[in-house]
């Protein structure tokens, strides 16, 4: 079975006191102690970054590593990546992440690993860049459409609710068809999809949604999705 689980925002970068979407993610592993890999790709590789992870990490049932593209483990990154349990990409640069993975074949590990059953997840950058579309501030000034990597359908907005030019930019382009429809989430959301298709929602924290936003008849629709509250597991 493929996994794929998006954060809209959450998890040890954003609410380091609160780890109910980093344990649900660990809980979907086929492994008594799943080996994770971070990739702080989109964050230039932040030494900061990626001592928060282990910091998280370190705490919990599982084996952490990361993989550094400025400072590379092996040369051999394809048995990296596909002898990890669940690889979990940090946010940042979009469109820097893209074109890097491109140049080092990390978006067909990636895809191979996917086939073969890792999970794959992230926030941000990391949640994007799953989806055929999505929005980012990567070049620097106002949010545009960018084109990810289209293991998942249609098109993604995560920090739905974070930041203020989110929602109606992606209404946005989708009702000018610079993008198609698809998922927006807010901060402490996961959307966790099987085989392509999304199965379970997710949140942290009370009163955050996911939501189905797309052009029905010509009008642009947003419908709210029904989500499993993990406080109250």
């Amino acid at each position: 079975m493929k996994q794929l689980i998006a954060l809209g925002g959450g998890g040890f970068s954003m609410e380091p006191e609160n780890p109910l979407l980093d344990d649900y993610l660990l809980k979907q592993a086929d492994a008594s102690s799943p080996k994770v890999c971070f990739l702080p790709t989109a964050s230039g590789d932040s030494a900061t970054y990626i001592e928060r992870f282990y910091h998280a990490f370190r705490k919990k049932t599982c084996t952490p590593s990361h993989l550094s593209l400025f400072k590379p483990p092996t040369r051999d990154l394809r048995s990296f990546i596909l002898e990890k349990d669940i690889v979990y990409v940090g946010g940042g640069n979009t469109v820097n992440l893209l074109l890097l993975w491109k140049h080092w074949g990390i978006d067909n590990y990636l895809k191979e690993a996917y086939e073969n059953g890792t999970i794959l997840a992230g926030l941000s950058a990391g949640s994007i860049c799953w989806f055929e579309y999505g929005i980012t501030d990567s070049y620097g000034e106002g949010l545009e459409p960018v084109k990810g990597l289209g293991f998942l359908p249609g098109s993604h907005a995560p920090h739905y609710d974070g930041e203020h030019e989110r929602r109606p930019l992606f209404h946005q382009f989708i009702r000018t068809k610079k993008i198609e429809g698809g998922i927006a989430a807010d901060d402490g959301v996961g959307l966790h999809y099987r085989d392509g298709t999304l199965h379970t929602i997710v949140r942290s924290r009370p009163n955050v949604h996911a939501y189905d936003v797309r052009l029905i008849d010509g009008k642009l629709s947003e419908q709210p999705l029904e989500a499993i509250d993990l406080n109250e597991l």
